[in-house]
């Protein structure tokens, strides 16, 4: 009897418990050493798996660093001109409503050259994601000052520090968008530590969903390093990211209408204005 059992146990097949996402490319990362690039690619692909959409899905990338990211997902990608991309995904997401339509966007290209369109994005309650990643800095342009840069913190065109005075202080995007009632979630993460990167991806692994459920835009912000332009190793890079980047913007859940009790963005802008009589008049 002990012997049939061992001979059953070793027939049966090993289980696999960890592997490669089927919505990433079979090729490596071509980023810098320790950039978080790839540890939010690999999440969104993961998302994509376990909701199992990837053939439904489709990509709009930027220009900056994940210029690239057309080589790593094996969704449909357009590429979007420089800051463009909620503009690109608005349109695709009308034309083909069933499926899932995501914007990855950088700093620069989003909260400088694109912020036009990603506010009127986010105001219109365009049904599009929006994963933002936030280095403070522009990345693959050399490291200059971007619109997210911390003040006092150094870039190549800010070489004694951003001078607030000067150059203005950093937007705060999540805060910002948070107040548009055609946005149903924001959420900032971080990808520093396993916690963390668990957390991220239940942010936009929520935010695919809410999408799916039609109930409004969503933007989930990752605070993020970037260790070649801050002339950091990736440790001290995450080391200084903690230190001076989470308390300038604190993570968390700035908005969620689904959580406030409503069913989509619609429903909780109505409220909000129920005593306005003119306001939503006829609107369903």
């Amino acid at each position: 009897m002990a012997e049939k059992e061992r001979t059953a146990k070793a027939k049966v097949e090993p289980k696999i418990v960890f592997q490669r996402p089927r919505a990433l490319e079979d090729a490596p990362f071509t980023y810098c050493p320790g950039c978080a690039h790839g540890i939010v690619h690999r999440i969104i692909a993961e998302c994509l798996d376990e909701m199992d959409i990837e053939g439904k899905t489709i990509a709009v990338i930027p220009v900056g660093c994940a210029v690239i990211a057309d080589n790593f997902f094996s969704c449909d990608v357009i590429q979007a001109s420089h800051g463009r991309a909620p503009a690109v995904s608005t349109a695709v997401k009308r034309v083909l409503p069933e499926n899932l339509v995501f914007a990855y966007q950088g700093d620069g290209d989003l909260a400088s050259i694109g912020m036009a369109e990603t506010i009127h994005a986010a105001t219109r309650g365009e049904k599009i994601t929006v994963i933002f990643i936030n280095n403070a800095i522009y990345g693959m342009t050399g490291g200059q000052l971007a619109p997210t840069t911390l003040p006092n913190q150094v870039t190549q065109t800010s070489p004694y520090g951003r001078d607030v005075v000067e150059a203005g202080y950093p937007i705060r995007v999540s805060e910002m968008l948070a107040t548009l009632d055609g946005v149903a979630l924001i959420e900032r993460v971080t990808v520093d530590t396993p916690k963390h990167v668990r957390a991220a991806k239940k942010a936009i692994k929520k935010a695919f969903q809410y999408q799916m459920d039609n109930v409004g835009y969503s933007l989930i912000e990752v605070v993020s390093t970037c260790p070649t332009n801050w002339g950091m190793t990736p440790q001290d890079s995450f080391a200084w990211m903690r230190e001076n980047m989470l308390p300038y913007y604190p993570l968390g859940t700035y908005r969620d209408v689904v959580a406030e009790g409503f069913a989509d963005v619609g429903e909780a802008a109505r409220a909000k204005v129920a005593d306005c009589p003119i306001a939503y008049k006829g609107d369903k």
